[in-house]
């Protein structure tokens, strides 16, 4: 069954992605700078990715919470757009810890957090809307690899 896509409701969704990207960003000046200065683990990206990958992230994010909003009322939707929501909160203040405030080990407990929450996301968004889900996968796989260099990092710095 094919559904109309209600354009103003997915573009609302993207952007409040999208907003978390550019308020963190925000929230974390010369983050440029600072990856420049860091020790880089084997199979760092080049700086460039960075925000190429995350813009992609948080478009994938934007059209999965759309599906998700697009079920009909329930408790396991409303349970699933909070964590969507607790999940985006998280991610936020990551890049404070890690780039503005330099709390290497903290930022990295803190993405694992970020990932468990994900996870949660990515499991309820499957039971309502399986390409929902499945659009979380690149972002779960994205926050792994952020991890070892999170943490290869902590370490290069203690």
């Amino acid at each position: 069954m094919r559904t109309k896509i209600e354009w103003k409701k997915l573009i609302i969704s993207i952007a409040i992605a999208l907003g978390t990207g550019v308020l963190a960003t925000l929230l974390s000046p010369d983050i440029p700078e600072i990856y420049a200065t860091l020790y880089k683990p084997p199979l760092s990206p080049q700086p460039w990715l960075f925000p190429v990958v995350w813009t992609i992230l948080y478009v994938l994010m934007g059209v999965a919470a759309y599906l998700i909003y697009q079920n009909p009322t329930g408790e396991a939707r409303k349970i699933a757009l909070f964590d969507y929501g607790l999940q985006l909160l998280v991610n936020l203040f990551w890049p404070v810890l890690f780039f503005r405030l330099g709390a290497y080990v903290t930022a990295f407990f803190w993405l694992m957090l970020l990932w468990y929450l994900v996870f949660i996301t990515f499991q309820k968004f499957t039971k309502l809307n399986v390409v929902a889900g499945n659009l979380l996968i690149p972002y779960l796989v994205w926050l792994t690899y952020a991890g070892y260099l999170n943490l290869v990092i902590a370490i290069a710095q203690l």
